[in-house]
């Protein structure tokens, strides 16, 4: 929170509410301890914030602020290049103000009473409406919904995350989510399909979402790993996400060979666009050892080597 030369007793009310409601919680931090911290009276606080909930108006206010200024932005923008612009900038603005929006995401609803409230409900449903596009339908709006929840959420639950870690890996995510799949328009699912396996209209091949799932959402099929494999319309092969090669179908007899060659479960095999950037970045700057950057992005130095080297 950067400081206002204009009104500095204010600012050091708000820091010093900040910090205790950080460690008492909204509930149990009063008007008199916060004026104790700073010696003040509690006279002098009521000066400036008439009640204690003004204080977590006036803390929630720059977070709602950036929000409104990107949803402006966005709105004149192309249906997709808004739809990014929002998800992007949503990140970042969250990822601005980490600190107040992790210690207050209990607190917020507390608001309800005034107008920050009402403005916190506009932004929600103006990303909603941006993200899912003019005429868009029910799968749609419960999409968008989703997106903005996946570049939100995870900041709150994850605060010893770094910032562009956390940035490649949230964006990487809604990518995924808002990817399109060749397979919605098709009238449902195979008969004695008993796992939901999906025909692909389009020529490609069968993924096995244990090898490998998809570094970039936007780059090809979805992966679906509690379906098993899909049945290709046109071309009939199994590719190996991790190798990259096309190899014919595995016979039934096979099958315990095949389980043998997969990757075990747990870390990704591959990184996201926005995850290969981050450790890019980290790796040039210095500031992380290649086992400091797999740690982070939860997967294996192989891994982490295989995207530092490629062209």
């Amino acid at each position: 929170m950067t400081a206002d030369p204009a009104d500095d007793t204010r600012t050091r009310i708000l820091r010093a509410a900040l910090d205790l409601f950080a460690e008492h919680g909204y509930q149990r931090t009063s008007l008199r301890q916060i004026g104790e911290r700073l010696r003040l009276t509690k006279t002098a606080i009521l000066y400036h914030f008439p009640a204690k909930e003004h204080l977590l108006a006036a803390l929630v206010e720059p977070l709602l602020a950036d929000l409104e200024t990107l949803l402006d932005a966005a709105q004149t923008q192309p249906t997709e290049q808004a739809r990014w612009t929002v998800l992007e900038g949503w990140v970042d603005v969250i990822l601005a103000h980490r600190r107040p929006l992790g210690m207050l995401y209990h607190d917020i609803a507390l608001v309800g009473r005034g107008d920050t409230y009402h403005r916190l409900m506009e932004v929600a449903m103006r990303a909603n409406d941006l993200i899912a596009g003019p005429n868009a339908g029910r799968r749609e709006r419960v999409l968008a919904v989703q997106a903005v929840g996946a570049c939100s959420d995870p900041v709150v639950f994850f605060t010893d995350v770094p910032d562009e870690v956390l940035r490649a890996d949230m964006l990487d995510g809604a990518r995924r989510l808002l990817a399109p799949h060749p397979a919605d328009t098709a009238a449902g699912p195979p008969a004695g399909s008993a796992a939901g396996s999906r025909t692909d209209a389009a020529a490609g091949s069968d993924a096995d979402a244990e090898a490998g799932p998809r570094t970039d959402a936007a780059a090809g099929p979805h992966i679906d790993a509690a379906a098993g494999p899909r049945t290709d319309a046109a071309a009939g092969s199994d590719a190996d996400a991790t190798l990259g090669s096309a190899t014919p179908a595995t016979p039934a007899g096979a099958a315990s060979g095949a389980a043998s060659r997969r990757r075990r479960p747990g870390r990704p095999p591959a990184l996201g666009r926005e995850q290969v950037e981050a450790a890019r970045r980290m790796h040039a700057a210095g500031t992380h050892s290649v086992d400091a950057i797999a740690a982070a992005l939860g997967v294996s130095r192989a891994t982490v080597y295989r995207h530092l080297t490629a062209p």
